[in-house]
């Protein structure tokens, strides 16, 4: 939960669904609904996607016992090199160092290393330099200590120089060079989406929602049906007929727009346009999307739905 997530926003989440899922069998006989539902509003819902998935090879291929080997741990799905190391050290007290962007941050500046930290060289240069740094007992709280350290005093801008317990290490705070390292890529601008979301009732006042695919940002969350405006679509109403013929197979009259949202993801911003919407002929079908389902709008709360999704439901 801490990738990509500060602490005082996950603590909540964290008891939460640990409250939820006490067990690792909890975890892997839940639904991929609920443990969505129980995510919801964390965001990068794959984490929760591999989360699940990775209670289920727990239980079901390593006899419910949690892998403490840094090669083990990397077999989980959604375990990559340093949530691995970070496991094995402060779980297992096993001598592997830690990496991550606030490690980065720090050894760039300690050790004034000048060349884009996303450099593959670079990488490993800093990598190298940790796997001597971290020490044989007690790597664990070393490695938490360089990531406070890094979080609290070493930020990314304005950093805490004079309140640091090692800046007489610190070749950057010597130069006065700590506030331009680590030295980062130029970054492209973040793009603007333009989406659609068509909200539609039938016959018995229930509202047409669709399940997005497993994969991707949003994967697996509910939504209204509709999608992306492309360079062919000639406006929103056009985006929106498209899109949802595309998700369901049914053909749509697109009337009023009723709302629109903003919101910001990490590599790009949407609008979000909902507009009114009847059928015109055809049976909703899961074509381009994994579900479809007619729902009352006060169950809507029920299902897991983006942020954007949500704030359209609660204007509703």
């Amino acid at each position: 939960m801490l990738q990509q997530t500060r602490v005082d926003t996950v603590v909540p989440f964290y008891e939460r669904f640990v409250s939820t899922f006490p067990t690792f069998e909890a975890l892997a006989g839940a639904s991929l609904r609920s443990v969505l539902k129980v995510w919801e509003n964390l965001g990068y819902y794959s984490r929760a996607r591999n989360l699940h998935k990775a209670a289920h090879v727990i239980v079901h291929e390593m006899n419910g016992e949690f892998p403490s080997s840094m090669k083990d741990l990397r077999n989980l799905p959604g375990i990559g090199p340093y949530i691995a190391a970070a496991i094995s050290s402060i779980a297992f007290g096993q001598v592997v160092p830690a990496v991550d962007g606030n490690v980065k941050r720090v050894l760039a500046r300690v050790f004034f290393i000048q060349d884009p930290s996303d450099d593959k060289d670079v990488k490993q240069q800093i990598q190298d330099i940790a796997n001597v740094l971290v020490p044989k007992h007690d790597s664990g709280a070393f490695n938490q200590a360089v990531m406070e350290l890094g979080a609290m005093i070493c930020r990314p801008r304005n950093p805490r120089c004079r309140e640091c317990p090692i800046n007489k290490s610190c070749e950057a705070f010597d130069h006065g060079a700590q506030d331009s390292l680590p030295v980062l890529l130029k970054r492209h601008p973040i793009p603007h989406k333009e989406m659609t979301a068509g909200i539609m009732f039938n016959q018995k006042r229930q509202l047409l929602v669709v399940q997005r695919p497993n994969h991707g940002l949003l994967g697996g969350l509910w939504k209204f049906p509709g999608g992306e405006r492309m360079e062919g679509d000639k406006d929103l109403a056009h985006t929106l007929r498209r899109s949802i013929r595309e998700e369901t197979g049914i053909h749509v009259r697109v009337g009023k727009t009723l709302h629109s949202v903003k919101h910001t993801y990490t590599h790009f911003r949407i609008t979000l346009f909902a507009f009114q919407c009847s059928r015109r002929s055809g049976v909703p079908i899961p074509l381009d999307c994994q579900d479809v389902l007619w729902v009352k709008v006060g169950d809507l709360g029920q299902l897991p739905m983006s942020k954007a999704d949500r704030k359209i439901w609660e204007l509703l």
